[in-house]
């Protein structure tokens, strides 16, 4: 084989792995928000309250966080490829069992699977693209592929929703079943084999990933809770004492262990802290907006969930364009400024919405605020995972990625809590556009810490 050929093929393997790699991330974000508008015919078929309606949607967010550290550090020990095919044969199952399911404890069930699945696959994924493409263009523009279908997943996950609830809302589970059963098959043919060094391999720290585990899946149900009590119910203050508890002894455990969960050096990695915090502020600033903006169009406009569905479309389309030019912006102006940047504009498209909230025309008063906050929602994804994992080394690329995505979906969750009380049982127009600007101030300090917060290099883009 001569070396054209022999750089033709490698392409070709390395592009079969991207798109593989994407399909994956395509599921993990299209199963958060696909439920969404499907929720009232879920609700109506198997009798569900609205109370208990609201944990189709937590169930799968709750154990996605819960277990993201310990499937961070199983890729981690394991090699991210072996977890890669065991998160999407488990995806597919979940899937099929909740698309199949009679009765509404069983669909909690394999929504709640599903999130152990792609807790598992999550950072199995960035784990494989940041140890298959080098530091640099090739890396930013996997991710900027990557995070086309991440962040345009979240969009479409409540456009396809639409679309399948008009069939059958258990159709919104079983669309998932044939993409994930090809993942899973065409992974050992396109994905590299990552080598684990004997010391590497060594065995999982089962007390420390239990109380992790634990007091992630506390912290994540109180905050649930909330969304539908209040912060000083019973259950919600046990939650909470029982996060604090376990948390504590996770890092008494972490300091004795001599194989901690989380590796020393990255609690000394500041651009995975700072990464860590704009995740989590971008999920609770655009990646929020989806669910103000669902309930606005449903509950204050009336849209019934096809048209609820494609007024997410132009916002789709905005993130699938920013995400292709991410990694450009990227290269010309520097990560920590593309960053800074991107969360601006959040922030001024969710404050438009904010300021338009009371206007009933979609072309006039929610359009032009989905647009630009569409736009700087994809670029913000991309560039936030390119910062927060350039500091990072191979060995523990999949538990930095888990940690960033636990405070992704954190954040999520506390932000939807948030969310609830200034909304109130009866939103009207105030109310929602009060919701927006509680959304623009998690954007603005998204641009404060993506600023200030990067260890500036000298002579060098950061």
């Amino acid at each position: 084989m001569t070396s054209t050929e022999g750089a033709t093929t490698r392409g070709r393997t390395a592009n079969g792995a991207l798109a593989i790699l994407a399909v994956a991330q395509f599921l993990i974000a299209l199963d958060y928000s696909i439920v969404y508008i499907a929720l009232p015919s879920v609700g109506a078929d198997l009798a569900l309250s609205e109370s208990s309606l609201q944990w189709v949607v937590s169930g799968y967010a709750v154990f996605f966080a819960g277990f993201l550290v310990v499937g961070g550090r199983v890729s981690d020990r394991l090699g991210p490829r072996r977890l890669f095919v065991a998160g999407t044969l488990l995806f597919g199952v979940a899937s099929l069992a909740g698309g199949l399911a009679p009765s509404a404890p069983l669909l909690l069930v394999a929504r709640a699977a599903q999130g152990v699945a792609a807790a598992v696959l999550q950072p199995a994924v960035i784990a494989l693209i940041n140890t298959s493409f080098p530091a640099g263009p090739a890396r930013n523009r996997a991710l900027g592929v990557w995070g086309t279908v991440g962040a345009s997943g979240l969009a479409a996950g409540v456009i396809i929703g639409g679309l399948l609830t008009t069939v059958s809302w258990r159709w919104v589970f079983l669309i998932n079943l044939p993409l994930a059963v090809i993942s899973a098959f065409a992974a050992p043919k396109l994905l590299p084999r990552t080598e684990i060094t004997a010391d590497e391999r060594g065995g999982l720290n089962v007390p420390s990933a239990v109380l992790c585990t634990g007091a992630v899946l506390s912290a994540a149900l109180a905050l649930t809770l909330t969304a539908s009590g209040s912060w000083t119910d019973p259950g919600v203050l046990a939650a909470f004492g029982a996060a604090a508890v376990l948390l504590a002894g996770f890092a008494v455990q972490e300091r004795r262990s001599e194989r901690p969960l989380v590796d020393p050096v990255l609690r000394r990695t500041r651009s995975l802290l700072v990464g860590c915090g704009t995740t989590a502020l971008y999920m609770a600033s655009v990646g929020n907006q989806f669910f103000v903006v669902t309930l606005l169009v449903q509950q204050l406009r009336g849209y019934d969930p096809l048209a609820a569905g494609l007024a997410f479309l132009p916002m789709a389309v905005a993130i699938a364009v920013a995400n292709s030019v991410a990694a450009r912006i990227v290269a010309a102006i520097g990560v920590r400024a593309t960053l800074a940047l991107a969360f601006v504009a959040d922030a001024a498209g969710l404050l438009l919405l904010a300021f338009q909230a009371h206007g009933d025309s979609y072309v006039v008063h929610l359009l032009p605020g989905l647009l630009i906050t569409g736009f700087a929602h994809g670029v913000t994804y991309v560039s936030m995972f390119i910062a927060g994992t350039a500091d990072v080394e191979d060995r523990n690329q999949g538990t930095g990625s888990a940690l960033m995505t636990t405070s992704q979906y954190m954040a999520g969750a506390l932000g939807v809590a948030v969310l609830v009380l200034v909304l109130g049982r009866d939103p009207g127009p105030g109310a929602f556009a009060a919701a927006f600007a509680t959304t623009a101030a998690a954007a603005a300090a998204g641009a404060l810490l993506a600023w200030f917060g990067p260890v500036r290099r000298e002579g060098s883009r950061s």
